[in-house]
């Protein structure tokens, strides 16, 4: 016990400079400031995060939310994955907790009732993409990437981003799940992931105009500028093709024989995903498949069995080992191949946690308490 509350506060002070929130007027502003970890949000972040959210309900001088990083290239890695692993093998009970504890704040900031306004400029992952994606505008700079590279180090795209996924056409969310892909902000905007594109140079006057409480949709409409052309255009059609099979196997054969024009690409695509790990595939096409009939908050909870499960996995861990504690970009999968991962494997990850099981309040709930 005496070391649960050292590390407790060890975190909280840690916290209080590496996330931090300064109300100036109307507007209060979030701060990531984490740059060793490139921003990568730990249990503490989050636990900060999911204090301040409710307080901003409730305050009636608050008008709005701005969520921004003090590195200008950067904005978030996602989350902190070396902590979890600490915890899973030291603390389970609190690496359970702080999946719970991370959904449950994706859907406090969707069912949040201010406005609330990302300003990305840089690559945005994972949990990043968990702090950004349910506000009310999401503005990127030219230097804005969005990824979900979960499948790299044994897990799924997580935060609810299975749902967002799943309704992306043309199976470019399939697409994207699997391989871990960037994209860039001309195909974000297209896809409805960003709500404006505005030079970074632009964001400091932004945040000044909703100090004094500007209204925040004709202050971003004017001056949102168009991106440039779609680096997946070209694509689209094989993507569509190839990713609308019903298991990855058959993705991976489909990409075989896509046109000459176009075999580079599906190589290099194919070289991908036979990187990744193949159990986290299988999970990351069940999921994505089965979020089309689901609403946010039933895929947020979904989100968290399939993370405890991976949690004790043998691949998330040797994930984060080869992609961040040794980096030797050697992940030694297991099973190893795609065809070695029976349907039964899978079942298991999705099976029903029982009484384990996260339950989120109704969006109703949520807004009748003011959150």
């Amino acid at each position: 016990m005496q070391h649960d509350v050292k590390s407790a506060t060890k975190q909280a002070s840690e916290a209080g400079s590496e996330l931090t929130i300064e109300p100036q007027g109307s507007l209060a502003i979030i701060t990531l400031n984490r740059p060793r970890a490139l921003n990568a949000l730990n249990m503490a972040m989050r636990t900060k995060l999911a204090e301040a959210f409710p307080r901003f309900a409730r305050d009636s001088q608050i008008y709005a939310i701005v969520i921004q990083s003090a590195m200008p290239k950067m904005f978030s890695a996602g989350g902190d994955a070396r902590e979890m692993i600490t915890w899973q093998r030291e603390q389970p009970e609190q690496a359970r907790r702080a999946f719970a504890d991370e959904y449950s704040l994706n859907w406090l900031h969707e069912c949040f009732s201010k406005p609330t306004i990302s300003l990305i400029n840089g690559p945005v992952m994972g949990s990043g993409v968990g702090i950004t994606a349910y506000g009310t505008h999401r503005v990127a700079g030219e230097g804005y990437q969005f990824a979900m590279p979960e499948t790299a180090i044994g897990l799924f795209p997580d935060v609810g981003t299975a749902y967002v996924l799943a309704r992306f056409p043309d199976e470019i969310g399939m697409y994207l799940g699997l391989t871990g892909r960037a994209i860039g902000a001309a195909d974000a905007y297209a896809l409805g992931l960003l709500t404006h594109c505005i030079p970074s140079a632009r964001f400091e006057e932004i945040k000044t105009a909703l100090i004094d409480a500007w209204p925040v949709d004709p202050l971003l409409d004017e001056r949102h500028v168009d991106p440039a052309p779609r680096e997946l255009e070209p694509y689209i059609g094989c993507i569509a093709r190839c990713f609308s099979a019903s298991t990855v196997e058959e993705i991976i054969d489909r990409l075989g024989t896509v046109p000459s024009k176009d075999r580079e690409w599906a190589q290099s695509v194919v070289a991908d995903l036979k990187s990744r790990s193949p159990l986290s595939l299988k999970v990351t096409h069940r999921h994505i498949g089965a979020a089309r009939e689901l609403d946010l908050r039933q895929t947020l909870q979904l989100d968290c069995r399939l993370a405890c499960r991976c949690l004790y996995g043998h691949d998330f861990e040797e994930g984060v080992r080869a992609a961040l504690i040794d980096k030797d970009g050697k992940p030694r999968w297991q099973p190893g191949r795609l065809e070695d991962v029976t349907s039964v494997m899978v079942d298991e990850v999705f099976a029903s946690m029982g009484d384990d099981e996260l339950v989120l309040r109704s969006r109703e709930q949520m807004q009748a308490a003011r959150v």
